[in-house]
C-alpha cells in the first residue's frame, strides 16, 4: 500500500472517529443541556441524567482517540490546529472537565445543592459543541496561516457570523439528538415532553440549515473545489433532519435517534470532503494551505498505526455495542 493511499485512509479514519464522537457524545451534550431546559424538578433531572450515566465517559473515548490519531498520523495538522486554537480548545477541555465532574458530584450532593451541579452540567454540555462548531467552521472559512504553518489570527478570525452560526447549529443538532435519546430512553411525562420539544425545534433547525448553506456558499470555496460532494452532503444534512423530524411525529423513537445522529455525521462528512486534499486552509494564500501529503507522518508510522487499528477498533466497537445492550432498558422516574 503506497504512502498516498495510507494518507487518504487516515484522513478518512479521522473523519470516522469524529463522526463516532458526535454521534455518541452528541446526545450526551443534548442530555446535559436538557437537564436545565427540559426537566421541571429534581426527580425529572435525575431521570434524565441516569439515561447517560453508564455510557457518557465511554463516548468521550472517541474524541480522545481522534486527538491521538491526529497527533500520530498528521502531526503538522495537529501542531497547527492545537497551537492556533489553543484558547478555544482550552474552553472545550474545561467544558468536558466540569461536565464530567458534575456527574460525580451531583450524585453525592444533597438535594439542596444538587442544582449547582445541574447548572455546571448544562454549561459544560453547551460549551463543548458550541466551541467545536466555532473551531471547525472558522477552520473551513480559512485562517491566516503563514508559510511555516503558524496561525496569526485575531478575534474576528475565530468569532464571526459564519462560525457563530456553525456553533449554534452544532449545539442545536446535539440538543435535538439528546431529545431524541431522552424520548427513547425514558418513561412517562419526560419522554413525551422531549418529543414535543423536538417537534418544535426542528422547524428552527431548518431555518438554521438554510442560513448555514448560504454562508457556506459565500464564505468558503467548497462549492468551487468539490461541488458535487458538497451538494450531496448538504442534501444529506437536510434529508436526515427531515427524516428525524418525521420519525418523531410517527413516534418511531429509535429511527429518529438514528437519523439525528446521521445528520451530525453528514456535517462531519461535509467538512472533511470540503477540506480534501487540504487539512487547513490559509486565508493569506492558497500556497500556504496545509495539505494531506505534507502534514502526515512517515509511511512506516502509518503502516504500524493501520495494523494496530485493524486489531483494536473491532474490540472497541464490540465493547461499545455490548455496553449499550446491557443498559438498553428505559429509565423510569426515580422515587425521591
Amino acid at each position: 500500500m503506497s504512502a498516498s493511499v495510507l494518507q487518504i485512509l487516515w484522513f478518512i479514519l479521522l473523519a470516522v472517529l469524529f463522526s463516532g464522537f458526535f454521534f455518541l457524545d452528541g446526545f450526551d451534550f443534548g442530555v446535559g443541556m436538557a437537564v436545565k431546559t427540559l426537566a421541571y424538578n429534581d426527580a425529572e433531572r435525575t431521570q434524565i441524567v441516569r439515561t447517560i450515566g453508564p455510557v457518557w465517559d465511554g463516548n468521550e473515548v472517541w474524541l480522545i482517540t481522534a486527538g491521538g490519531a491526529m497527533f500520530a498520523s498528521f502531526p503538522y495538522w495537529y501542531a497547527t490546529l492545537f497551537s492556533g486554537y489553543y484558547i478555544i480548545l482550552l474552553i472545550i477541555l474545561v467544558g468536558l472537565i466540569i461536565r464530567g465532574v458534575s456527574f460525580e458530584f451531583r450524585s453525592k450532593s444533597s438535594a439542596a445543592h444538587r442544582h449547582i451541579w445541574d447548572n455546571i452540567m448544562a454549561i459544560g454540555s453547551f460549551l463543548v459543541p458550541f466551541f467545536f462548531g466555532i473551531m471547525f467552521i472558522s477552520m473551513i472559512k480559512g485562517m491566516p496561516i503563514d508559510a511555516n504553518g503558524n496561525i496569526y489570527g485575531h478575534f474576528f478570525d475565530y468569532i464571526n457570523w459564519f462560525s457563530v452560526v456553525g456553533g449554534v447549529a452544532l449545539t442545536l443538532l446535539c440538543y435535538l439528538h439528546g431529545l431524541n435519546y431522552i424520548t427513547l430512553k425514558t418513561k412517562g411525562v419526560i419522554s413525551d415532553r422531549a418529543q414535543n420539544y423536538a417537534h418544535a425545534l426542528y422547524w428552527v433547525l431548518y431555518v438554521g440549515e438554510v442560513i448555514f448553506a448560504l454562508l457556506l456558499f459565500f464564505q468558503t470555496d467548497f462549492l468551487k473545489v468539490h461541488p458535487i460532494l458538497t451538494l450531496i452532503c448538504l442534501a444529506l444534512i437536510v434529508g436526515f433532519s427531515v427524516a428525524a423530524h418525521v420519525s418523531t411525529f410517527k413516534n418511531k423513537q429509535g429511527i429518529a435517534l438514528t437519523f439525528s445522529g446521521l445528520t451530525l455525521i453528514s456535517l462531519v462528512a461535509l467538512i472533511f470532503c470540503g477540506l480534501f486534499p487540504r487539512v487547513m486552509i490559509s486565508s493569506i494564500s492558497s500556497k500556504y494551505d496545509l495539505m494531506i501529503q505534507s502534514a502526515s507522518s512517515s509511511n512506516y508510522t502509518l503502516v504500524v498505526m493501520t495494523i494496530a487499528t485493524v486489531i483494536l477498533v473491532p474490540c472497541v466497537l464490540a465493547y461499545t455495542i455490548w455496553a449499550y445492550w446491557i443498559f438498553r432498558k428505559r429509565i423510569a422516574m426515580p422515587k425521591i
